[in-house]
């Protein structure tokens, strides 16, 4: 790395997540550029992309089609907002999305990223009750670890202690549930299957909160913190259920599991419930630009529709960018041309041989997931499932795996 880089870095870069005194000790590596699966950092070291950025490269790195979308949008418009008016990158892309979207959800509100439209989705709920009579109802619920965003609004509905705790008390309206972890559960982990305990659990917290005050439920498809957390069967159609029953929306947080993902455009569809929004982000342009947005069920729309003096009242400046919509618009060229969810359906069996020998290592507790969306949970004992503490597990990810997952590339 160029010493003047790496000092700039050192003085000057911020990362996100990211302990600055680590790096003015050490610096940072440095992503220069990426081909397909891969990124190289300014010494010309190869690194295998597993995290995928971030979920988000889902069709790969140097993306020609995907540059070529982004210059041309920008030479013909680089920006217009979509307060009030459209662009033709932001209408073709709306009508895609609501094409493969399941159901009625057939209306696109555009942001710049997945916590922004995860708070979007809870603002536009609130909204769309106060329409119809029941401005009571403004809670929001969430399960336990699930990440949804870091704003103070989409950061109150995620359930990670350790990021949440710094800038608490978060708003009171949003309160947590169980989460899918059978690995962990303390209800029917020894039971020959799941009972759905953690299902009802949604139940039992309407009822504790106050039917008459919970506006939405947000739930990923498969829950990334806490482990690649995949539901058991029959999971999904009881929340659908319940929230039916109380007349809840149910916000499927799609920001890492759509397109292709787990082999679908949604993950929603994998396993087989039509929520009332889906939120988006990362996938949808394959993160070449910022863009993400909520798409929406004509019954949620329709008070906006039927009443000529109501606005949802949000929006931003970047929210549904030309060029980011355009970039979208290729990118699905590109999944649907060379069939990225198929191809993950078909590599599904051999990433569970790969995760399932794993699983044979002494500290791996448990392997799960699905599609290409996996984890090795590791232990300090296997039998009592016993974790490593916080100094052990300190010394063992930043001391050991990390450096030698890094030299290895």
């Amino acid at each position: 790395m160029p010493d003047s880089l790496d000092q700039q870095a050192r003085r000057h870069l911020w990362g996100h997540f990211t302990r600055l005194a680590g790096v003015q000790r050490d610096g940072m590596p440095v992503i220069e550029r990426g081909e397909g699966a891969y990124v190289y950092d300014t010494t010309g070291k190869r690194y295998l992309d597993g995290l995928s950025g971030l979920f988000t490269v889902n069709v790969g790195h140097g993306r020609r089609e995907l540059a070529d979308a982004a210059a041309v949008q920008t030479e013909r418009l680089s920006y217009f907002p979509l307060w009030s008016y459209g662009t033709p990158p932001a209408i073709e892309l709306a009508a895609r999305l609501a094409a493969l979207a399941p159901g009625d959800l057939n209306r696109v509100f555009f942001t710049t990223g997945g916590g922004e439209a995860v708070e979007s989705a809870w603002k536009l709920a609130m909204q769309y009750f106060a329409a119809i009579g029941q401005p009571q109802r403004r809670k929001v619920i969430s399960r336990d670890y699930a990440y949804h965003g870091t704003s103070l609004g989409a950061l109150s509905i995620t359930g990670i202690p350790a990021i949440r705790e710094p800038f608490e008390p978060l708003l009171p309206t949003a309160v947590k549930i169980r989460n899918t972890n059978r690995y962990r559960c303390t209800s029917c982990a020894h039971a020959p299957a799941c009972t759905l305990d953690c299902a009802d659990d949604l139940e039992r917290r309407i009822i504790a909160e106050g039917p008459e005050t919970v506006a939405l439920v947000v739930m990923e498809p498969v829950q990334n913190t806490g482990g690649a957390l995949v539901p058991p069967h029959g999971y999904f159609a009881r929340v659908r259920e319940i929230c039916d029953k109380y007349g809840v929306l149910l916000v499927s947080d799609e920001v890492i599991c759509a397109f292709g993902r787990l082999g679908h455009m949604f993950g929603c569809d994998r396993f087989g419930y039509r929520p009332d929004m889906i939120t988006f982000a990362k996938g949808v342009t394959s993160g070449y630009s910022a863009l993400g947005g909520v798409i929406v069920s004509d019954r949620i729309a329709s008070p906006f529709v039927e009443d000529a003096g109501r606005t949802y009242l949000h929006g931003s400046t970047f929210g549904g960018h030309p060029v980011g919509c355009a970039v979208a618009l290729a990118n699905l060229d590109v999944m649907e041309r060379e069939d990225i969810c198929g191809n993950v359906l078909r590599h599904e069996p051999l990433f569970d041989d790969v995760m399932a020998s794993l699983a044979e290592l002494p500290i791996v507790g448990d392997v799960r997931g699905c599609g290409y969306f996996r984890v090795a949970e590791l232990v300090r004992d296997k039998e009592t499932k016993e974790t490593f503490s916080d100094e052990e597990s300190e010394w063992l990810l930043r001391g050991v795996l990390s450096p030698v997952l890094h030299e290895a590339g």
